[in-house]
């Protein structure tokens, strides 16, 4: 039931055209987003997988918590619940997020 409550939450923000999607790379430090997509096939098996069981992944609430050092270089510190997890920048711009 709260899956569905996601997806069609997700489908009024992508047909409504009021919606303000970015990629999670250009996500602000400290600011939380909501997974909207993400381009599986921008990555390999592998990565996804590892993605999708930590949580990351459509409808899933993120906060960007740090950036690599020097300017926003890799790796990115996310926050998904409780966890922290660092992710690479191409990962990141495979994820289309909605900020909150």
């Amino acid at each position: 039931m709260r899956d569905q409550f996601i997806d069609n939450e997700l489908q009024l923000a992508r047909t409504s055209g009021t919606s303000r999607l970015v990629t999670l790379e250009a996500l602000e430090r400290g600011a939380s987003a909501r997974i909207v997509s993400v381009d599986w096939d921008r990555l390999a098996p592998e990565e996804g997988a590892r993605l999708r069981a930590l949580g990351i992944d459509e409808g899933a609430c993120i906060g960007m918590a740090h950036r690599g050092v020097f300017g926003g270089r890799d790796p990115l510190a996310i926050t998904v619940g409780r966890m922290t997890v660092a992710i690479r920048r191409i990962h990141a711009a495979a994820m289309e997020v909605e900020p909150l």
